[in-house]
């Protein structure tokens, strides 16, 4: 029998993965892995465990379950675009959840968005088989319901989630395309943004109703464009500006004197930038630390 610190060890980084995926909540996934550790240590009998992994997903993942029930109406109410708190590699820990969650596009913003399309209970089902390669027995017995019901909504979960990751390009060329779309806004390049955008590009703002931000998706590249453009402008010396990665791919982070940040991620098509995410609602990044 493992010792609850030796347990902590062990599946705590695959315990935040599953629970990040589960919430798109970096501070809520943390709460419910630590809460899970404390409920196993304070069990009377905790040898009587035959499989102390299955009990601590089975754990993390009601609680999340419960928490997503809980959590629907205040979604419901969210003012603006709802985005994933954004997941960064250099938080300068050594027990940086990032660093720590496997398979990068299964924790891109676009990912975590899709995912957002299933209800709890499906969203569980498809973790625990796609991503955490649990069988339907052992994904039946952390959620109380027969091994068929299981397949069932696993089929349903799968038959909605259209993911093709390898529309994306490879992170040097993503990261390379992002630093020339920054340069080319710096310059007021529109020729080369064009190039860099896809026509139909899409631009999410969540600002939480916390911060200044759009409230509805701008749509189209020239829309896109001009947006930032006109930003820029607004705020000329009052920015600093730098790269990171973000949920597993390259990102940025821009930092207005006030003490707002913007952390932006993105996603490709036909090697142009589709989507920009950018997360402003201070709620979201309080566990991102100023520099």
């Amino acid at each position: 029998m493992m010792s609850t610190e030796s347990l902590y060890k062990t599946y705590r980084s695959a315990l935040f993965s599953l629970a990040y995926r589960m919430l798109g909540s970096v501070m809520d996934a943390e709460d419910i892995v630590q809460e899970a550790f404390i409920s196993y240590n304070q069990l009377p009998h905790p040898e009587g465990i035959r499989n102390e992994r299955a009990f601590l997903y089975k754990i993390v993942t009601n609680r999340c379950l419960d928490l997503l029930r809980s959590s629907a109406k205040k979604r419901e109410l969210y003012v603006g675009p709802w985005l994933p708190e954004p997941l960064i590699e250099n938080m300068a820990s050594e027990t940086d959840p990032s660093h720590i969650v496997e398979q990068q596009e299964s924790i891109s913003t676009a990912y975590l968005l899709l995912l957002q399309q299933l209800n709890a209970v499906e969203r569980a089902v498809f973790l625990l088989r796609e991503i955490f390669h649990y069988s339907y027995d052992e994904i039946a017995e952390i959620l109380g319901k027969s091994s068929a019901n299981c397949r069932q909504i696993f089929r349903r979960a799968k038959g909605s989630i259209h993911f093709v990751p390898d529309q994306s390009p490879s992170i040097s060329v993503a990261e390379a395309q992002i630093k020339e779309f920054v340069d080319s806004l710096l310059q007021g390049n529109t020729n080369k943004l064009l190039e860099l955008l896809n026509e139909n590009v899409v631009f999410y703002t969540d600002g939480g109703g916390k911060v200044r931000a759009a409230q509805i998706p701008v749509v189209g590249v020239h829309k896109v464009i001009q947006l930032h453009l006109n930003l820029l402008k607004m705020y000329e010396g009052k920015y600093v500006y730098s790269y990171l990665t973000v949920n597993g791919l390259p990102g940025m982070r821009i930092q207005l004197d006030n003490g707002v940040q913007f952390i932006y991620s993105f996603a490709f098509k036909n090697n142009r930038i589709e989507t920009i995410y950018t997360v402003a609602n201070p709620d979201k990044l309080r566990h991102i630390q100023l520099s």
